[in-house]
C-alpha cells in the first residue's frame, strides 16, 4: 500500500503520461474516452487525492470567494454571509469569511490575508475607503451595501427606503415624528436619512397648514443605540408618536426603551425598522420594516464576481415596505 499516492503513480498505473492524468482531472474533453476511464479507475483504485492548493497556485486561481463583513454579530451581515455561501456552494465555490470588526486596520489585514489565498474574487462590505481602496484596486472586487470608488456596488436604493418609511407614517396620520439615523460617516445612513427627511419636507410643502413636529437623532446601527436614543426621544415633554429607524436592530432596541417608559406599541408609539432581518418577524409586536432583498443582492454580487465584469457600476434594487404590527393609524387622524 502506497502511503502517499502522487499523480505519477496514477499515470504509471493507467499507462499514460502525467500530462494526460492532469487533463483528465481538469475534465479536458480532448482526452480519449477509453483513456479517461482507465485514468479514473486508477485514481479510484489508488485512492489518489489531487493537491488542489498546488494546482491553484500553478493556475494562479482558486475555487474560493472571499467575503469581508464589518460585524458577524449583526444579523443583517450574518444573513448576507449565509446567502453568499449557499449560492457560491451551488456554483462549486467555497467562501472564506472574514470579520473586520468595523475597524479599518483589521479590514486591511483581513483583505491582505484573503488576497494571499488567491480567491476568484472578493465580496466586501467596506469600513473605510481610505485604507482599503488602493489594496483592492485592480482586483476582482464587488462591494455590498456600502460604496467604494472604482468598484461595483450592489445594494438597495436607500433614499427610496427612507422615503417609504416616512410616507407610511404620514399616511397613518402621525404628525409628531422622529427619525433615528445611523452613523453620519456612512453613505447608507446619510441616504436613508435624506430619503426620510425628503418625504417629510415634501409633505410640509404640500400641506403647509398642517402642524408637523419632526426631529432626527444619530447613532450606531445596533440595539444599544436604539435603546439609548429611544430613551432620549421618549422622555421628552412631547414625545413622538412615531419613530422610524435606520436598522431593525435600532428598532428592536427602541422597543425596549418604549417598554421602559410604559408605552404600548403600536397604541402609543408606531415603529418602522430597516432591513427586515429574521428577528423582525419574531419580536412582539412584529416589526414593520423596509425590506432589503438580501438573497437577490447576494446573487447579483456573486454573479458579478464570477463574470469578472471590468466596468464598475451600481446596482440598486428596490426596497419594499413590509407592514406588520408595530405601526397603526394615529387615533387623532
Amino acid at each position: 500500500m502506497l502511503l502517499t499516492v502522487t499523480i505519477k503513480h496514477v499515470a504509471k498505473a493507467a499507462g499514460v503520461a502525467v500530462g494526460t492524468v492532469s487533463r483528465v482531472l481538469a475534465k479536458n474533453k480532448t482526452v480519449n474516452e477509453e483513456i479517461r476511464i482507465r485514468v479514473e479507475e486508477a485514481i479510484q483504485e489508488l485512492g489518489y487525492q489531487p493537491n488542489s492548493l498546488g494546482r491553484s497556485l500553478r493556475l494562479n486561481k482558486t475555487d474560493l470567494i472571499g467575503l469581508v463583513i464589518p460585524d458577524i454579530t449583526n444579523p443583517f451581515f450574518a444573513e448576507l454571509a449565509k446567502h453568499v455561501e449557499m449560492l457560491a456552494s451551488s456554483e462549486g465555490y467555497s467562501v472564506l469569511l472574514a470579520n473586520s470588526h468595523d475597524d479599518p486596520a483589521a479590514e486591511q489585514q483581513q483583505v491582505q490575508a484573503l488576497l494571499g489565498r488567491l480567491p476568484r474574487g472578493l465580496i466586501l462590505v467596506p469600513v473605510s475607503e481610505s485604507t482599503i481602496g488602493d489594496l483592492v484596486s485592480g482586483k476582482n472586487t464587488v462591494t455590498v451595501d456600502r460604496p467604494l470608488q472604482g468598484q461595483t456596488l450592489v445594494g438597495v436604493d436607500n433614499r427610496r427606503g427612507g422615503y417609504l418609511a416616512a410616507d407610511h407614517l404620514l399616511s397613518l396620520g402621525h404628525r409628531r415624528i422622529a427619525y433615528m439615523s445611523g452613523p453620519p460617516t456612512l453613505d447608507v445612513a446619510r441616504e436613508r436619512r435624506e430619503g426620510f427627511v425628503g418625504r417629510i419636507r415634501e409633505f410640509q410643502q404640500q400641506h403647509p397648514s398642517q402642524p408637523l413636529a419632526f426631529q432626527t437623532v444619530d447613532g450606531n446601527f445596533d440595539y444599544r443605540a436604539g435603546e439609548e436614543l429611544g430613551n432620549r426621544l421618549l422622555r421628552q415633554e412631547h414625545p413622538p408618536t412615531a419613530i422610524a429607524t435606520a436598522s431593525d436592530q435600532q428598532a428592536i432596541g427602541l422597543m425596549r426603551a418604549a417598554a421602559d417608559v410604559g408605552l404600548s406599541i403600536p397604541n402609543d408609539l408606531s415603529i418602522v425598522g430597516f432591513d427586515d432581518i429574521p428577528l423582525a418577524s419574531l419580536v412582539l409586536p412584529r416589526l414593520t420594516t423596509i425590506r432589503q432583498p438580501l438573497a437577490e443582492i447576494a446573487r447579483i454580487a456573486l454573479k458579478a464576481i464570477l463574470s469578472r465584469s471590468s466596468t464598475p457600476h451600481d446596482c440598486k434594487l428596490e426596497p419594499v415596505l413590509v407592514e406588520r404590527n408595530s405601526t397603526r393609524a394615529w387615533p387623532g387622524r
